[in-house]
């Protein structure tokens, strides 16, 4: 079993991933504010860059499986910044989601697992959409 230490480096990286999510909702929300989401999406980058630690972060961006969200994602960060909130956030939204596609089904799986909403996701029309792109395990 892989324990999970929470250092204070890992708990201020969690806080400004959260900061950075709710600035950018706030930007959107504002009619895509350009300078909520740059703060949102400085933020964001700088919480995954303490939370896993930055050789982690660069590897993951650096992988070859994901240079295409990592290209798209990094052009809506700069576009944001110049700017271009719109065509930016767009761009981003497709690299977050070419980005962080292979964790949905573990996020699937937790939150099937928090007391409070848990059952809205252990519904059948739900858990049999999230079962859908939840990996087939091999028997080794």
């Amino acid at each position: 079993m892989v324990s999970f230490e929470m250092n204070d480096r890992k708990k201020i990286g969690l806080g400004l991933t959260g900061f950075g999510i709710f600035f950018s909702l706030l930007g959107v929300l504002f009619f895509f504010d350009k300078g909520l989401l740059a703060m949102g999406n400085i933020l964001f980058l700088s919480g995954v860059m303490l939370t896993i630690g930055l050789k982690s972060t660069m590897q993951f961006f650096m992988k070859r499986q994901n240079y295409k969200g990592t290209i798209a994602f990094g052009l809506g960060f700069f576009l944001v910044l110049i700017g271009w909130p719109i065509i930016g956030m767009i761009l981003e939204s497709y690299g977050f989601i070419v980005l962080f596609s292979g964790f949905w089904p573990t996020l699937a799986v937790f939150l099937q697992r928090i007391p409070v909403i848990g059952w809205l996701f252990q519904q059948p029309f739900i858990s049999s959409f999230l079962d859908r792109y939840r990996p087939k395990r091999v028997p080794v």
